[in-house]
């Protein structure tokens, strides 16, 4: 039998940049405080709805970066006996390559899975 499937249509440019956005101002934890989880939240609330793409990379790199977030609680509380240090050094440098990828990946349209990401946001 055949199996009904729904063809997608490949996003638009738009969509495409918007969708890389939520990936690139993960970034801006560098300048602001918990930038990496306000920036990717702003523009999934502002477009979501309007843009599937968007909905979808926007609930991608939130969870990402939540993710990041518990782990770097973790790192800090290794800080003790000083095995978090390293951890934090290298969770900064893991995140941003993976963002990087991601906005890359989400800029030629594809749906970006980060590994070892837990789903907080279905």
């Amino acid at each position: 039998m055949w199996e009904s499937q729904e063809m997608v249509a490949p996003p638009e440019k738009e969509e495409r940049t918007w969708g890389m956005l939520c990936h690139l101002l993960a970034l801006s934890t560098f300048i602001i405080p918990l930038g990496s989880i306000i920036g990717p939240l702003i523009v999934w609330l502002i477009k979501r709805n309007e843009m599937p793409f968007v909905d979808d990379q926007g609930k991608e790199s939130l969870n990402f970066q939540l993710t990041l977030f518990l782990m770097f609680c973790i790192s800090l509380i290794l800080m003790l006996v000083f095995i978090g240090i390293f951890l934090a050094i290298f969770l900064a440098i893991y995140m941003v390559i993976m963002v990087i990828v991601a906005s890359i990946r989400a800029n030629e349209g594809v749906m970006y899975r980060y590994p070892y990401t837990i789903r907080f946001i279905k």
